[in-house]
């Protein structure tokens, strides 16, 4: 018999991966066609953040510099390294930044599943387990929908979970590089990057030998790899922008207005319904089973495999982190900030499930346990099924996840389109607009973004006494009356809910403006309306 690889004995997930069956491979090809399908089919559904960063990659393309207006340095996007990768493809290819997005998410998201069945497979030994993960990924509609929305959020997670298997895998330098490349593409990433970093840090000076000095045992590779990443945007961003900081971080705690527990509802409602089945139990049954079942489930596998494999601590602590900070911080949650904690959610439920059914195994009987474990797999596969649909209500008409609505975006498309060919609006045009995405992407305007991300020095509008009154009961924003009579826009697009009770009712508003367009729609208000300039614009002092 030949001796054993060293080097495969250092990385046991590289040396799983090298002893492989044919059935792990079949396994491997099928969740990755799926993955891939399951982006691909629905066609790019994008998400309104989407479009500000390729506005922001398109300008840069056509010579503008990393800007949303031009001559207006404010950093807006909060990946950079995604609006870069989405500028490389459009300098290339064209203008088709859904598609990039989409196709590049896609690819990202096959990856993940194949990482995360090697994850589960290695921490468990058993083939289901990682079949039934990265399955669950594949599918899963908050996986699905931000991918086909144009989101950073399928690329974020890769860079976390390849983080993961490299820090398993005991591979020195790749930590670092991916803990830089995340952090570049979602500021939150520190969640996970933090206690990676730290638990690292941790193990090497545990596992140090006595004759070993300071510098042999620091994993000095992983932060080079991470400063050779990462400080050349700091610098960067420093010196363009004023600060390597997104605009964003400083204007959504001022603007936007929640009650207290807004985060940990959400939070927990998304911990509760990790597989969907809500869409087959009902929301009162399923997220009642589900708020005590799967983090019992994941609890468990958080103990058991801490056993077995100490450095998965800061891997399985994560969810629980993201978790309570933002319940915390409280920030108003969008749809995908729901996502990035779900992949070691879902590794510690597989795995807590597992663990479970070995210790029930001398009692139940092998055959037994099989035969429910592929049963309670296959329930589970159907509940994330439920939460697709064959033909949405709105274009494309192709299957894909409920979550993914997008109609608020396609009229907001609608409404730009319009005003450039019957307006003809161009690029010395302002649009005031609070959902600057689609309007800004599609409108080629100058854009005053009443919320700020774009826009400087707007928080005074809204630390302005009064402001709270200006929003409708079930709502968490409007625009400031005094922010469009001192900016005086061309044209403003909005919904109904954020100038009912503020603009509509100022005096001022009716004499300055008319109503150009209106579209009916079911939220924010029933309306969403664009009003034109009809008194001449006075100079700005």
């Amino acid at each position: 018999m030949s001796a054993e690889n060293p080097s495969l004995s250092r990385h046991p997930i590289l040396q799983l991966a090298t002893q492989l069956t044919r059935s792990d491979l079949l396994l491997i090809l099928l969740i990755g066609l799926v993955a891939f399908s399951a982006r691909v089919i629905p066609e790019p559904r994008t998400v309104d953040d989407a479009f500000i960063t390729f506005r922001y990659s398109r300008n840069i393309v056509e010579g503008e510099g990393f800007v949303y207006n031009p001559d207006s340095k404010v950093l807006g996007t909060t990946t950079p390294l995604y609006t870069l990768l989405m500028a490389g493809f459009g300098g290339i290819l064209g203008d088709n930044y859904q598609w990039y997005a989409l196709i590049i998410n896609a690819l990202a998201d096959t990856i993940s599943v194949i990482l995360l069945y090697l994850l589960a497979r290695y921490l468990t030994g058993s083939r289901l387990a990682g079949g039934f993960l990265g399955l669950l990924w594949a599918l899963l509609s908050y996986s699905v929908t931000f991918a086909i929305g144009g989101m950073e959020t399928s690329v974020h997670n890769l860079f976390m979970i390849a983080a993961w298997v490299a820090y398993l895998d005991k591979r020195r330098g790749w930590v670092g590089a991916l803990v830089a490349l995340g952090l570049l593409t979602r500021p939150d990433a520190l969640l996970w990057a933090a206690p990676l970093m730290l638990h690292q840090l941790w193990t090497a000076w545990r596992e140090r030998t006595p004759d070993q000095n300071l510098w042999s045992w620091l994993p000095l590779p992983d932060y080079v790899a991470g400063l050779i990443i990462g400080l050349p945007w700091v610098i960067f961003a420093t010196l363009y922008f004023g600060s390597p900081l997104p605009h964003t971080i400083g204007t959504k705690s001022v603007v936007y207005q929640v009650d207290d527990t807004q985060a940990l509802i959400k939070m927990l409602q998304q911990f509760a319904n990790p597989i969907d089945q809500f869409e087959i139990l009902g929301p009162v049954v399923g997220t009642g089973i589900g708020l005590i079942l799967f983090p019992f489930l994941a609890l468990v596998g958080l103990r058991a495999m801490l056993k077995a494999h100490p450095r998965t601590l800061p891997i399985f602590l994560h969810a629980w982190i993201y978790l309570a900070v933002f319940s915390v911080t409280n920030p108003l949650i969008f749809r995908w900030y729901l996502t990035p904690p779900m992949p070691a959610y879902l590794l510690a439920i597989v795995c807590g499930a597992y663990s479970l059914g070995q210790s029930l195994t001398p009692s139940v009987g092998a055959q037994r346990l099989k035969f429910a474990a592929y049963g309670l797999s296959a329930f589970a596969i159907l509940c994330v099924l439920a939460g697709w649909q064959l033909k949405p209500d709105h274009r494309p008409n192709r299957p894909a996840p409920k979550m993914a609505f997008h109609e608020i975006e396609l009229n907001y498309q609608t409404v730009a389109e319009r005003l450039v060919h019957e307006e003809n609006i161009g690029p010395d045009t302002l649009i005031a607009a609070g959902d600057i995405g689609a309007v800004g992407f599609f409108s080629h305007a100058r854009i005053l973004d009443t919320i700020g991300l774009v826009t400087n020095n707007l928080n005074r509008y809204y630390e302005t006494e009064g402001y709270e009154d200006l929003i409708p009961e079930e709502g968490n924003y409007a625009i400031p009356p005094q922010m469009i009579f001192d900016r005086q826009p061309d044209y403003i697009i909005t919904m109904l809910d954020f100038v009912r009770l503020g603009l509509q009712q100022d005096p001022r508003f009716t004499e300055q403006y008319e109503l150009l367009y209106e579209i009916k729609t079911d939220y924010y208000g029933g309306a969403m309306l664009v009003y034109k300039r009809i008194a001449p614009a006075r100079a700005v002092q």
